[in-house]
């Protein structure tokens, strides 16, 4: 299976070894991976602040690098979902461009559905000691509906300790521009989502967009409460290297 990855901005900028995991993981899993090194961002803050036509541009640029894709997958449900969702409808009015969008709408996937929904894993043999707990972030869970993926690969996590966050589904307060338009309303939704975290006592936070993560991460961090944060296939990938240098590699298939 031949997938590419769409790496997504911040990661790329800020959170290189999300990036690595991902790949780690697919490869681990049977899958070619490549990297068009074309791509761009997915348009998302100028959508998101009105400026459609700036928009176009950057989702030209982002169909024409996947375009010969036959899987792509990226580990921000965030960005997943605008691709998927709004392209097609950004380009309504443009037979040729509309179903360019489709197309990449149709083959796109945030990284723990392709394992889940696509991979059919069942079990990930990992390893790692802690308590943890998971956001959701808005886009992932009420864009893509994506909500149940990411806990059932965490879950299969050996030692890991999972608490469930209190009102996990409201929103960090980051939201993209939102944060910066807003930042009063921001700050406010961000401490009370770092109040819940603390509340669990875990000394991990889990998510799936990695802007949610550095938004609350560094809430935690300014209010004293020690807490990694980890992207779940940032997390998988440690586990699993911790199992494999006590068990040895284990060939991978659905799960065990």
């Amino acid at each position: 299976m031949n997938v590419s990855l769409f790496i997504t901005c911040i990661s790329d900028v800020m959170y290189a070894n999300v990036g690595k995991s991902v790949v780690y993981l697919l490869r681990k899993y049977g899958c070619t991976v490549d990297f068009p090194e074309d791509q761009a961002c997915c348009g998302q803050p100028a959508f998101n602040s009105g400026y459609h036509e700036d928009t176009k541009k950057a989702a030209k640029q982002l169909i024409k690098a996947f375009e010969k894709s036959e899987y792509v997958v990226g580990p921000s449900g965030s960005c997943v979902a605008m691709v998927r969702h709004h392209y097609p409808t950004l380009f309504a009015d443009d037979d040729q461009w509309r179903e360019k969008a489709q197309n990449l709408a149709d083959k796109i996937y945030e990284f723990s559905e392709f394992l889940v929904k696509v991979l059919k894993v069942t079990k990930v043999d990992a390893e790692f000691e802690g308590t943890a707990t998971y956001h959701c972030s808005c886009h992932m869970t009420r864009g893509l509906g994506v909500i149940d993926e990411p806990m059932r690969l965490v879950e299969t996590i050996d030692k890991l300790n999972f608490v469930e966050l209190p009102y996990k589904n409201d929103c960090c307060g980051f939201g993209g521009t939102f944060a910066v338009k807003m930042d009063d309303i921001s700050g406010q939704m961000v401490d009370e989502k770092a109040r819940h975290i603390m509340e669990t006592g875990a000394t991990i936070l889990l998510g799936s967009d990695m802007a949610c993560l550095l938004n609350i991460e560094g809430r935690l961090h300014r209010l004293g409460y020690e807490c990694k944060a980890y992207h779940v296939a940032e997390l998988l990938y440690e586990g699993v290297k911790r199992y494999e240098s006590k068990h040895g590699t284990i060939p991978a298939g659905k799960g065990r």
